[in-house]
């Protein structure tokens, strides 16, 4: 059985009238993951999470080759609606998916769309909800709840049809560094209760580097580094042009190796690196 909860293989697309997006993608995405994707904007990141859904090319069209599996099934001529039960997204203009009015209205829309019974669409409200730290919100208008909170309502309505991957493009980005921070310790604890694989694009990596498991770097819609994160950043260090991408506490980290040919620990907060420095380099010892 495959390790691979999404596999991409010699991947092109081409919105209609529009040059390529995407050039030659070959990933290959573990399952029990926590992926994140960065790179510059107009790189080719959320056409990329399109092409993981089956949205492109299905819904939107254009010029594509190559092919698209998730959970050990090609994407070719599979329905979005199939799709959705399996793969559960969240784009960053999160506003627009919302078409109702009230909290518990907006998450049972989707499950009455796949025909689940009223009393599993109730349960699975309620779950929702307690999953995202809003239990109890079924009643409230959407206008009553803050940005964030609708934030995590959308990703409510998406952990309700329990997917087994789960892909988020900037899901941060209309929020503050507290209000960003606060709803990547959510994801991250519901991705390792729920043993999810999670893809997450994010221009950001100092948010994710406490939680990501591997990394991929996309540059004119072509993947220039991926695998592990450690073994990624390592790589991507020795690309001037993919070196700023990396989270600043890894840039000062590989940097320091460099210059005093040590190696330093896997630092994931700038209190390990903190902890580790004052050890190893107190008294001028590399």
């Amino acid at each position: 059985m495959s390790d691979s909860a999404i596999r991409i293989s010699d991947f092109y697309f081409a919105y209609l009238n529009s040059e390529l997006v995407l050039k030659n993608i070959n990933l290959d995405i573990q399952k029990g993951s926590f992926t994140a994707i960065a790179g510059p904007s107009g790189a080719g990141k959320t056409t990329l999470c399109k092409a993981m859904t089956g949205i492109v090319p299905h819904y939107y069209g254009g010029r594509y080759y190559g092919k698209v599996e998730v959970l050990g099934e090609d994407l070719k001529g599979k329905k979005i609606s199939e799709i959705a039960m399996r793969v559960g997204i969240m784009m960053d203009d999160y506003e627009s998916q919302m078409v109702s009015l009230t909290a518990g209205e907006e998450i049972a829309f989707g499950l009455l769309n796949h025909g689940f019974s009223p009393d599993e669409v109730d349960q699975r409200v309620s779950r929702a909800l307690a999953d995202v730290g809003l239990p109890g919100r079924e009643s409230y208008q959407l206008d009553e709840l803050s940005g964030g909170q609708r934030q995590r309502l959308l990703l409510a309505s998406v952990l309700a049809c329990r997917p087994e991957v789960l892909i988020l493009d900037e899901p941060v980005s209309a929020l503050d560094p507290d209000g960003a921070r606060s709803l990547y310790a959510l994801l991250y604890k519901i991705y390792q209760q729920h043993n999810m694989t999670v893809v997450v694009v994010e221009h950001d990596l100092n948010y994710l580097l406490p939680y990501m498991t591997d990394l991929v770097l996309i540059s004119n819609g072509e993947a220039r580094v991926q695998g592990p994160y450690e073994q990624a950043a390592r790589k991507a260090f020795q690309q001037e042009d993919q070196r700023e991408n990396l989270p600043e506490l890894w840039q000062v980290k590989l940097g320091l190796e460099e210059k005093f040919h040590c190696r330093l620990g896997s630092w994931r907060s700038e209190d390990e690196a903190e902890e580790e420095l004052t050890r190893k380099f107190q008294g001028g010892k590399a």
